[in-house]
């Protein structure tokens, strides 16, 4: 149920990553011709809860016990994948950066992210987090609680992300900003609730 859940949560920001075809058929001014059922139209999937296997995340790139559970893969055209990714307390990724966009939706628990250069960031449950093409960054648990987020990210030329070096413990544990306003920079933003940060 609870992975049923964070589906359907993820289906906004696939819509939003993926290509958009009008009812006229039109995607970004090339004619699609709107297939009917039985017109080698391709069927729905559904990928049901527990048909994908769950891998730990590798020691090379996440520090501390880390589970990704897929939720679903590219397939052209579309660029967009998708993950549940759970942190237990004190775990976090590497840094690393995405040649197209990423989103987070935090599900569960609480947690951290930072941009290169910037403070680190509280996350709390309800939170979204969008994290522009090449922005070095981490992200994973707070130090006290586990979380889970849904990470959806575009692949550029079969590729979604350049892993970098490990967040040292000095990094990971740099205070926190709160709620606070960020840099009004448009290049790093955070939703809470609906409420622009």
């Amino acid at each position: 149920m609870k992975l049923l859940t964070l589906t359907a949560l993820a289906l906004p920001l696939v819509a939003a990553a993926c290509t958009h075809t009008n009812k006229a058929g039109t995607v970004s001014g090339a004619q699609v011709p709107a297939a009917a059922p039985g017109d080698g139209a391709q069927a729905l999937r559904i990928a049901r809860s527990g048909s994908r296997p769950p891998r730990q995340g590798s020691a090379e790139n996440f520090t501390g016990d880390v589970r990704v559970d897929p939720l679903f893969q590219a397939k052209a055209p579309a660029r967009a994948s998708g993950a549940a990714v759970t942190f237990e307390p004190g775990a976090r990724s590497a840094w690393h950066s995405h040649p197209l966009d990423q989103v987070l939706l935090v599900t569960e628990g609480s947690g951290r992210v930072q941009r290169w250069g910037d403070p680190v960031e509280q996350l709390q449950q309800g939170d979204v987090v969008w994290i522009p093409p090449g922005q070095k960054h981490w992200h994973g648990a707070s130090p006290e609680s586990r979380m889970t987020h849904i990470a959806v990210s575009e692949h550029l030329d079969g590729k979604s992300v350049d892993w970098m070096e490990k967040v040292s413990d000095e990094q990971y544990r740099a205070p926190a900003t709160g709620q606070e306003a960020t840099s009004a920079a448009p290049t790093w933003r955070s939703t809470r609730a609906g409420q622009a940060r």
